[in-house]
């Protein structure tokens, strides 16, 4: 069974909009990353009993806590992180979460990231030690710009870090900025690590466009269906969360609306029913 959860940020900045829209499409899980325009780990204990007791109502669970935790430069201090990775344990619990998401910290512009490996090494370590200790997962997103933007990155990490609770996650669009195509390069590479899969596709970075653009899966240059047909055959039963990154871009995500989301959820159903997989 493939299942369906998204970044319902993206719909609306009110938690009440959010959870309309998928109660409308029939969707069961979110990866929670902000709510009333505050991301998840800094909201108040007031504001996160309020948002589970919304969700709770609604039946709607968490498929992952979808945490800032690694989004700093690799050189900015590091003991404040680790203590907002705690509180991030203790906020995944509060919810009933078994993962959360996190990133490999960003490099300098224009410098190697692999001199930097040792030390998000030891960082990831030491934030996987307090996952390790508070029973949930952390699922690395293969962000551009990050220490592991790319599958050779990506693999090292995991296999470096050998923990049941660091997985990660499969973002195409990601690889496609980052310059890997997703079926031919990366899967190869990572395959063995992948519990979670992001959704939104992209085009190929051009001089006009460095960054590519970001459409709904199968619209650009993923290998969405290649993809899809891959994972059915090697067995995956996972989640795929709905990231569609079509609207506004900020520090919360990409604030599209209820129509482009909507258009993001389509497009993911018409490749679920061309795999030929149930999904709920």
């Amino acid at each position: 069974m493939w299942t369906i959860s998204g970044f319902a940020d993206e719909i609306s900045r009110d938690l009440d909009e959010q959870i309309a829209l998928l109660n409308a499409l029939n969707i069961r899980f979110v990866e929670f990353r902000s709510a009333w325009g505050t991301k998840v780990l800094d909201l108040s204990e007031e504001q996160l009993a309020t948002a589970k007791a919304k969700l709770d109502e609604a039946g709607i669970r968490l498929s992952s806590v979808g945490s800032d935790l690694g989004k700093i430069q690799i050189t900015d201090p590091f003991e404040g992180h680790l203590e907002r990775t705690r509180h991030g344990v203790k906020v995944a619990k509060f919810f009933g979460a078994k993962y959360i998401r996190l990133f490999s910290f960003f490099i300098p512009e224009g410098e190697d990231a692999d001199q930097y490996r040792d030390e998000v090494l030891r960082r990831t370590r030491e934030m996987v030690a307090l996952a390790e200790a508070g029973g949930v997962t952390l699922l690395h997103e293969n962000e551009k710009g990050i220490y592991g933007d790319i599958p050779r990155r990506v693999a090292d990490l995991m296999s470096s870090v050998d923990s049941p609770h660091y997985r990660a996650i499969f973002d195409p669009a990601n690889y496609v900025q980052s310059g890997a195509k997703p079926v031919d390069e990366a899967y190869p590479l990572v395959k063995e690590y992948v519990d979670y899969i992001h959704v939104k596709d992209a085009t190929t970075p051009t001089a006009e466009h460095p960054i590519g653009l970001i459409t709904p899966a199968g619209q650009g240059d993923g290998q969405f269906q290649e993809l899809f047909a891959t994972l059915k055959e090697d067995g995956f039963d996972g989640f795929f969360s709905i990231e569609p990154h079509l609207g506004d871009f900020d520090e919360f995500g990409g604030l599209c609306g209820p129509d482009l989301w909507t258009d993001a959820h389509t497009a993911l159903i018409d490749l679920f029913t061309q795999t030929d997989v149930e999904w709920a």
